[in-house]
């Protein structure tokens, strides 16, 4: 199974051209100048070089990583070789604009790109896309001169970047950040303090590496209020671009992750020797808001990379399934006869089939939130703009949080599929588990993320942003009930959108009367709730696709063939479960709250 590539390219272009209308994305002045053929030529240029430069050291690079040495850190070189042939490609310029020389793609399109990235080698990618989004943030909220300094640089594909918020004692609590920045004349801050769990944070892979980096002003208030936002530079950059003395950012420390190895993860301090400049980002006070600009992307990014990782798993115990052959179907009596393909035994098909039915099915929905970026920032009514940034407010959690869970299952059924050979290091499987453990925990851990989606996304505005998802959901299934095939999907999809928005009314009604711990102690089962109902409409809307589409081969036949199986897998097997969720939480379920933190 060594040529089984780790995505299916088939599965992108059925999503981008059938279930969502990416052609159509080309209404948009932006992107006038594109069309399908277009779009279809970067993306095959993706998948040739995701293929030749990323996969082929995805292994390597997760026994040899990163480590520190002699005063630098060492890593692979085939990551720096991987990471030129990108940049050399052009991909680092996939969304600037074409008069500063980039493709001005839709992120719709850029995010299936990357897809095909990380599923090849989601170490090595990560470099390159944490460094997109710093330029992302850069354009939006740094000055022209900042940009010329280092976002050109980093669309050019010679600088890298890194977001740097947590610290040693404060994790994912920002409010209790410590790091501090004093005025030093000339638009420069002095930077103080220490950075933990920076991805991307010291390496020789680039000319430099911009750090973005949360620290508070002496005048600051309390809280997340008081945080600003700077660019910290590795070696300092003069106002010709020129690059400079090494600035004082020391690397403390690499941490040696269980997943996700190739991309070096470190404890930064600024400052130690008092001479570590700063530049500030926009105003003071505003850096949690600027931040999210990069974490919000960040965070679909890491959807998309759980999603991939499920997929890539999917696709190998797959292929392993269909060669391997062991044992006999129960009615075969005869120990003489051949073995059959363990594809032919129930449990490892419910195995196969449930994996596609998490990870096609988060793809799906990760795809239409990347279409939301593209009509917030282009559509010319206010009315659709604020929809589509109220639903992408919505959802991005859900693609964060709902594919890192589930996805992170799908690797563990690819293991069990592979049996004893699945846990060992000569198959990769077992290491696509461990890469996607990491994405529970990376930009905002799960709960943190459920939090989010009850505390606050599902509920503003009045509940405007749920309201508008259930107007979706509800137009898919009348288009679905009119297809007797889908009708029942139909009918279950509006019963449980049903539910979902009067479990989320008993929700808010209990926050509102002050009941808050209450209501918010069960978030994650929220979030397991609403992820899969959106699922599942994602679901419902592959099928619409594949029931209305004409096969023009036995191999377009079994695929769609396949999306109408794991549709169904997915209402029949998966939606129910997400009653017992709701009972919880309607009845403000206390078992975590009446537990004391010493009876554990």
């Amino acid at each position: 199974m060594s040529d089984t590539a780790p995505f299916d390219r088939r599965d992108l272009d059925f999503h981008l051209h059938q279930v969502q209308d990416s052609a159509g994305l080309c209404r948009y002045p932006r992107f006038a100048a594109h069309s399908r053929e277009t779009f279809d030529a970067v993306l095959d240029a993706a998948q040739s070089l995701a293929l030749s430069a990323f996969a082929g050291h995805n292994r390597a690079s997760d026994v040899q990583e990163p480590h520190f040495e002699g005063g630098r850190v060492h890593i692979l070189p085939e990551v720096k070789a991987a990471l030129d042939a990108y940049a050399d490609a052009g991909f680092p310029a996939l969304l600037t604009d074409a008069d500063e020389g980039g493709m001005q793609l839709p992120y719709t399109v850029a995010l299936a790109c990357d897809a095909m990235f990380v599923a090849a080698n989601v170490a090595t990618a990560g470099y390159a896309l944490l460094a997109r989004g710093v330029a992302n943030l850069l354009k939006v909220h740094a000055t022209p001169e900042q940009c010329a300094r280092y976002r050109t640089p980093i669309v050019q594909g010679r600088f890298l970047g890194t977001m740097c918020l947590s610290e040693p004692q404060a994790g994912s609590s920002l409010g209790d950040i410590r790091t501090r920045a004093e005025p030093a004349g000339e638009g420069r801050y002095r930077i103080t303090g220490a950075k933990m769990w920076i991805s991307g944070g010291d390496h020789e892979l680039a000319d430099n590496i911009v750090h973005l980096v949360l620290a508070r002003l002496p005048d600051a208030p309390p809280g997340v209020k008081g945080i600003s936002l700077f660019i910290v530079p590795k070696f300092r950059v003069g106002d010709d671009g020129s690059l400079g003395a090494r600035n004082d950012v020391q690397l403390a420390g690499v941490n040696h992750k269980l997943g996700q190895r190739g991309i070096v993860n470190t404890f930064l301090k600024f400052g130690e020797g008092g001479d570590c400049l700063g530049e500030l980002v926009g105003a003071p006070h505003q850096g949690l808001a600027q931040m999210f600009h990069m974490m919000n992307e960040a965070r679909i990014g890491v959807g998309v990379g759980a999603v991939m990782l499920g997929v890539a798993g999917a696709r190998y115990s797959t292929a392993y399934a269909r060669e391997r052959r062991q044992g006999r179907h129960p009615d075969q009596k005869d120990p003489a006869s051949p073995p059959v393909s363990i594809i032919e035994h129930a449990d490892v098909r419910r195995m196969l089939l449930q994996q596609k039915a998490w990870s096609e099915g988060a793809l799906g929905l990760a795809i239409y939130a990347a279409t939301l970026v593209d009509v917030q920032a282009q559509d010319p009514e206010p009315a659709r703009r604020r929809d589509a940034h109220l639903l992408l407010e919505l959802l991005t959690p859900v693609v964060k949080a709902w594919s890192a869970e589930w996805c992170v299952k799908a690797n563990d059924l690819a293991i069990q599929v592979l049996g004893g050979y699945g846990y060992t290091r000569e198959y990769p499987v077992e290491q696509y588990w461990r890469d996607n453990r990491l994405n529970p925990i990376h930009e905002g851990a799960n709960g943190i993320q459920a939090l989010d989606l009850l505390g606050r996304k599902a509920l503003m505005d009045n509940g405007a942003a749920l309201k508008l998802l259930l107007r979706e959901i509800a137009a898919t299934a009348a288009q679905a009930g009119a297809v007797p095939a889908l009708a029942e999907h139909a009918a279950a999809l509006a019963r449980y959108a049903a539910l979902a928005a009067r479990t989320t009314g008993e929700l808010g009604a209990a926050m509102a009367r002050g009941d808050l711990r209450p209501a918010l102690a069960n978030a994650p089962r929220y979030l397991t709730l609403v992820g899969h109902l959106a699922v599942a409409w994602s679901w419902l809307r592959q099928a619409l696709a594949a029931a209305s589409a004409t096969p023009r081969s036995d191999a377009e036949r079994d695929f769609y063939a396949g999306k109408l199986a794991a549709c169904r897998w997915f209402f029949v097997h998966e939606l129910p479960t997400v009653e017992h969720e709701a009972r919880l939480l309607s009845a403000l379920d206390r078992c975590v709250l009446d537990t004391r933190p010493e009876w554990l």
